[in-house]
């Protein structure tokens, strides 16, 4: 027996803003909303294409340290830095571009960290 990742949950204060950041960096629509039994209001993001889906859960709390859990992102066309510029103009930070690494650290528009990588072949 096995279980699957259906869906990667990102803890932030306002979902929405998440969510709008997230479906332009990665090509994704809002695939659902809904509310548990405390009134929260989730909102889940996907691409339809069967991978794993971002589900952005309001907490009261802001983020606080470095992320446990973290994307890696490659661009599927044009180069690193290409995409890298184009997550900043949507809302990202450049957290840390080190040259002995081949990832550029950013983050979300909540401080959530992300890298990007060089595109992969294939």
């Amino acid at each position: 027996m096995r279980s699957n990742v259906i869906a990667v949950a990102v803890d932030c204060l306002d979902a929405e803003r998440c969510a709008e950041f997230w479906c332009a960096a990665l090509g994704a629509e809002v695939r659902g909303r809904w509310r548990d039994a405390h009134g929260v209001e989730y909102v889940e993001i996907g691409t339809g294409d069967g991978r794993p889906i971002l589900v952005f859960q309001p907490v009261a709390e802001a983020k606080a340290g470095k992320n446990r859990l973290h994307l890696d992102l490659a661009p599927a066309t044009g180069s690193q830095e290409d995409e890298v510029e184009r997550l900043v103009r949507l809302g990202a930070t450049r957290i840390a571009d080190e040259a002995e690494h081949p990832w550029v650290v950013l983050a979300d528009p909540e401080g959530n960290e992300f890298c990007v990588l060089p595109p992969r072949s294939g």
